[in-house]
């Protein structure tokens, strides 16, 4: 998965891949981008953010705009618009011009462009450099394709979320492609980074300066992991100034906060990051972990049992659990996980699949059949329905031989 990076968890971004959409769901469609168009998104709240102390000087809002300065990051320079003009020029038909694009950008002998999670920059950075991760590339891709005259977005893709092993940290990972729409309904999302698509639990549009934000957070975190706490503050509070709605960028504010040692200011972000989403995991684990360090043991214990109680009612935690369990062999542990998600989460595919896939470890033909058919039914994309379909044949086939 890509490194677009937040406190305490990794955000997202060669495939492209091609899905319909149903004239039942383009309203919700609409109707999403149309909701997040209307967000009150600015400068006002992040206005108020606390300066940040150093032992000689504070840092305030109005530095920002001198130390975090904003990049033209879809900006082509003439060679890149040739480029464009090289593979694209004379086609007239939107899909062929994508396929010939994309195929140049990653074709060897031509971009070559490689992954690399660290990797971060412009469309001219990226296009100069060689590599890219999912942020970068889709700068890349969306600028070019817009030279092409292609209808490119940036997507957010939520991904299911992944805990770690010993506890101690929510992991959630997010990842960032680009979506080109074509005429007719037909709608491509093209990768760097491609996720299994039993990963992604939803995906919606997000504005350029979004993705702004998102590149201001990228570069916020890694400041702050080489303890460079005056850029990781700075680029934090510009990508708040772009997007002050989105959750994780007022965690990442409060993790530069903590390191700085100011946690009351940082208590403050954390609670301010609950109030746009209550559910937010990474939120509630920063307080956990500042309520240890202030050795405010009872509030630390509050929230980390919060978060426990949201592992368990979350369909994706206890998948999680039966994918470990189901590394060891441990399929009827597994299954248990898997039921429990089912229940929470029933007209997921990928989980009902997966739940099939258990049932025929344990060679129980007859409910592996019935949860891959149901899967199948609500699947929504034509290649996993035809993936789904071929492994309910491999299964009939065992539930023949097995009679």
């Amino acid at each position: 998965m890509c490194d677009l990076r937040r406190a305490n968890y990794f955000l997202a971004g060669h495939s492209i891949r091609a899905y319909w959409l149903p004239r039942s769901l383009s309203f919700a469609l609409l109707f999403v981008i149309t909701a997040c168009s209307s967000v009150s998104h600015g400068p006002d709240r992040a206005m108020e953010i606390a300066p940040l102390q150093l032992v000689d000087r504070a840092v305030t809002v109005d530095d920002v705009a001198f130390l975090a300065p904003t990049p033209d990051l879809l900006a082509l320079d003439e060679e890149m618009k040739s480029f464009v003009a090289r593979y694209t020029e004379g086609l007239s038909l939107q899909r062929q011009r994508l396929i010939n694009l994309h195929r140049a950008i990653k074709s060897a002998g031509v971009l070559s462009m490689r992954y690399d999670p660290a990797a971060e920059g412009s469309a001219q950075e990226a296009f100069y450099s060689g590599t890219v991760n999912c942020l970068s590339y889709a700068h890349l891709l969306v600028a070019l394709a817009r030279e092409a005259g292609l209808n490119a977005q940036y997507q957010w893709v939520d991904v299911r979320p992944r805990w770690s092993r010993m506890g101690e940290r929510v992991t959630v990972g997010l990842h960032v492609n680009v979506t080109i729409k074509m005429r007719g309904g037909l709608q491509y999302m093209a990768d760097i980074d491609p996720l299994e698509s039993r990963d992604i639990t939803g995906t919606h549009v997000i504005s350029d300066s979004d993705a702004q934000a998102l590149y201001h957070s990228n570069i916020a975190m890694r400041a702050l992991a080489e303890e460079s706490l005056v850029d990781a503050w700075a680029h934090a509070v510009r990508a708040l100034q772009l997007n002050d709605e989105m959750p994780h960028l007022w965690v990442n504010l409060g993790a530069v906060y903590r390191q700085a040692g100011q946690h009351d200011v940082a208590e403050q972000s954390y609670f301010y990051a609950l109030s746009l989403d209550s559910r937010d995991r990474s939120a509630m684990n920063n307080l956990a972990v500042l309520y240890k360090l202030q050795a405010r043991d009872e509030e630390s214990a509050y929230w980390q049992a919060k978060i426990g109680r949201y592992q368990d009612s979350n369909p994706y935690y206890h998948a999680w659990q039966g994918d470990k369990l189901g590394e060891t062999g441990n399929w009827a542990a597994a299954l248990t996980h898997y039921q429990r998600a089912v229940l929470l989460a029933p007209s997921d595919s990928r989980l009902l699949y997966a739940t099939g896939l258990i049932h025929y470890q344990l060679e129980d033909y007859d409910a592996a059949s019935t949860l891959i058919s149901e899967a199948i039914d609500l699947a929504p994309l034509r290649r996993e329905k035809d993936s789904y379909q071929i492994q309910l044949d491999a299964v009939r086939a065992e539930q023949l031989a097995a009679l």
